[in-house]
């Protein structure tokens, strides 16, 4: 990663402090509510983008997360060798078949099925299971400036952060590609340091710095995971979560955090917000099962049940919506 100019250390220095992500910040920062009287589009309208003839599981795991953080609308859009069987698995959402490559990756001509749902969504949640990074990247470079411009809420996971990988042909060589407006990025170790062309150890003994500079120079909020999972924005502010357990650490897991984070964009949530609250939602679900399970053994597909209850305790509300009056 090319080192910060002047200005992008600066930018960086600016607020030294790490923010825990607990309850008090969560409950001092609520998530958007919609009223007794609101109905599905007040809820957001959420897009999965992903999946693959190898891995339709992990589009079916992150769209049922969106659900579960209180979407009011689902559309998914998926290979069509895999998109009958996803639309029997979600039978809450509308399921969109799209042309595909011979290596999985799907074809740049899905572009046009793609762009008008700009204007009819709130967030879209790109990489869950899908497969060969440059025909991902390009599909993603289509659709950015499209998203951007309806002022969707954009959340790259998995396979899509290869954008940053794969830049137009326009981008300037050696130049780290820059985001026009912040998106989410969700990379564990290994895949930041594949996007930044860093040994895995130096990302683990320096995770504060690395998302930092990742953030700035990318112009995204990045939720680097692990077990102290380090939260970034572009503007240098640095939040932290510590939590959950080794149970977490289960194929799907990602993309049901992913998920969680799209369905909180959807419904209103900043985009550093929905990280915060995803991240913390995702590892108090793995703290309530390990309890009721143990700690290992239990399934990705388990962890979206927890996310509703969560929401209301974390949030201090009942129900109705109501404030809870707690001792």
């Amino acid at each position: 990663m090319d080192t910060l100019t002047d200005s992008g250390a600066r930018a960086l220095a600016c607020d030294a402090a790490v923010h825990n992500v607990d309850s008090t910040l969560l409950r001092s920062w609520p998530v958007p509510m919609p009223g007794v009287d609101g109905d599905k589009e007040i809820r957001g309208h959420v897009l999965v983008l992903g999946g693959s003839c190898e891995m339709p599981g992990a589009i079916i795991l992150a769209a049922t997360a969106a659900l579960r953080a209180g979407a009011g609308k689902l559309t998914i859009a998926t290979g069509q060798s895999v998109a009958q069987l996803v639309a029997l698995a979600m039978p809450e959402a509308r399921v969109i078949g799209l042309p595909e490559h011979a290596s999985a990756g799907l074809c740049i001509s899905a572009v046009a099925s793609l762009l008008p749902l700009a204007d009819r969504v709130d967030a879209v949640l790109i990489g869950p299971g899908m497969q060969d990074e440059a025909s991902t990247a390009e599909l993603v470079h289509a659709l950015l400036p499209r998203l951007m411009e309806a002022g969707v809420a954009v959340v790259l996971d998995a396979c899509a952060m290869s954008a940053l990988l794969y830049p137009p042909p326009a981008h300037a060589a050696g130049a780290p590609w820059r985001f026009a407006r912040p998106v989410v990025l969700t990379p564990h170790a290994g895949e930041m340091a594949h996007l930044t062309g860093t040994g895995k150890e130096a990302v683990c003994s320096a995770p504060d710095t690395t998302a930092r500079t990742a953030a700035h120079d990318w112009n995204a909020v990045v939720a680097l995971k692990g077990a102290r999972t380090v939260i970034a924005t572009p503007d240098g502010t640095l939040y932290q979560h510590e939590g959950g357990n080794i149970g977490l650490a289960v194929s799907g897991s990602g993309d049901v955090l992913a998920g969680i984070i799209a369905g909180l964009a959807a419904r209103g949530a900043q985009l550093a917000q929905a990280a915060c609250w995803g991240v913390a939602l995702h590892a108090r679900a793995g703290e309530r099962l390990a309890a009721r399970m143990g700690r290992l053994g239990y399934l990705a597909r388990e962890i979206s049940q927890e996310i509703p209850a969560l929401l209301e305790q974390v949030a201090g509300t009942d129900a109705g919506g109501a404030a809870t009056i707690r001792s």
